[in-house]
């Protein structure tokens, strides 16, 4: 099998609007490396997108997906229910954020638990709005998109989006955006498009995942919790890429002294099986009548059993731990390199959630293309990597927290050739 006849037949067979980055095709893979039909090797620092923290079929994952094959695949739990998932829902309960009775509902895709979060959000309030903030992802269904703080590519060619969703100014120092003008933001919008009292919910990430990797300064973070607070506001942490130990805390709001009324989850919950989920105050969660939460898949079973064995996973490997680590070896070899490479204008993270930014060499401006050869150089040398910002011009680093030491090192060392090349 060859990868330029797939090529050919995907090019032929699927919708050019399902972007694919990559123009080779997967055969196996295992921890950290993936192999492609043709048996070149890489190295794997996108992890599917954040999904893969416990790393690709990791042994305790496929034991509890081939135990739960053997017992059942689908009832429907709305149907008939399950011990699993009301286990899953405990655990995520006692995890989760916050010192108050929660509860949580299971469902299949990140965007899934934003919509569903906003509909929680919106019932329990009896209000329609919701803020969120510029260079923020929240997912490519309707609502999600509008909430989406960045147009291209997401929502190019889709509106209009629903309304009453509004943004605010994200803080990022390097780009001229402090705190205060953060806040001034919201208080505009407040001043000129919304009455606080028809705010249903605010929604953030603690780090910006396709805006960057910008990191929620903890003074925003303590005035949204205030002006909610204020107004009677729902604040709802979007957790869908930061969660299950990516920044060295199952949550990256336990990094924050205040807690969200809600988080949404997915991506690394269950390991690379669709699952995600809404965990928040239980009045809160129990507004929404019966029959209006659920979906055919949501929460199931296979996996529900995966991520029973992520959790188990982090806590027997010490992945919080883990992922310090491994950020900041990734941070001294990205720093050691700055005073060789002017484009390098800024490195941050959180835990293991790191990314470099480039400008152009005499700082002035984003560079984009500069991030695009780096990303081509080194997967011309066998390491994946992902770009991401609102000017494309940040690489993001989302390996496994699984990874070997070696297989580490030997990313680092292309990463280092391919800045400097």
């Amino acid at each position: 099998m060859k990868n330029t006849d797939l090529q050919a037949r995907k090019n032929a067979a699927t919708p050019r609007g399902v972007g694919v980055m990559c123009d080779f095709y997967a055969a196996r893979a295992q921890n950290a490396e993936l192999w492609d039909v043709e048996g070149r090797r890489f190295i794997d620092f996108a992890s599917g997108i954040a999904v893969l923290n416990t790393g690709h079929r990791h042994p305790k994952l496929v034991s509890a997906i081939q135990a739960q094959l053997e017992q059942f695949t689908h009832t429907a739990y709305q149907i008939v229910p399950y011990e699993s998932y009301v286990a899953l829902a405990e655990r995520i309960n006692a995890l989760a954020p916050g010192d108050f009775p929660k509860k949580t509902a299971l469902f299949s895709t990140g965007a899934e638990a934003v919509e569903n979060a906003v509909k929680i959000a919106r019932a329990y309030t009896g209000r329609p709005g919701v803020i969120a903030f510029t260079g923020g992802f929240h997912g490519r269904t309707m609502m999600s998109m509008a909430l989406t703080g960045k147009v291209v590519p997401y929502k190019v060619g889709f509106g209009p989006f629903p309304g009453e969703t509004y943004h605010a100014p994200f803080p990022v120092e390097l780009h001229g955006v402090s705190v205060d003008d953060a806040i001034e933001g919201i208080r505009n919008l407040f001043r000129a498009d919304i009455d606080p009292k028809r705010v249903a919910a605010i929604i953030l990430e603690p780090v910006q995942g396709e805006g960057g990797f910008h990191v929620a300064p903890p003074a925003l973070m303590r005035y949204l919790r205030d002006i909610c607070d204020e107004h009677g506001i729902l604040l709802i942490a979007d957790e869908v890429q930061t969660g299950f130990a990516r920044t060295g805390k199952i949550f990256a709001m336990e990094h924050y002294d205040v807690a969200p009324d809600l988080t949404t989850m997915a991506k690394s919950l269950a390991g690379g099986m669709p699952l995600s989920a809404v965990c928040g105050r239980a009045d809160v969660m129990d507004a929404p009548a019966p029959g209006g939460l659920g979906g055919t898949y949501a929460g199931n079973p296979l996996a529900v059993a995966s991520a029973h064995a992520v959790l188990d996973v982090i806590e027997a490997e010490g992945l919080n731990g883990r992922a310090m680590q491994l950020g900041e070896r990734l941070k001294t070899t990205l720093n050691g390199l700055r005073a060789t490479v002017p484009q390098i204008a800024d490195v941050r993270g959180l835990g293991a959630m790191v990314a470099v930014e480039f400008n152009t060499a005499d700082g002035k401006k984003p560079d984009a293309d500069f991030a695009k050869k780096v990303q081509r150089v080194a997967l011309e040398n066998g390491l994946l990597l992902l770009t991401c910002g609102v000017h494309g011009n940040v690489i993001r680093f989302l390996f496994p927290l699984t990874i070997q030491d070696a297989v580490l090192d030997e990313a680092l060392d292309i990463l280092a050739a391919a800045i400097k090349a």
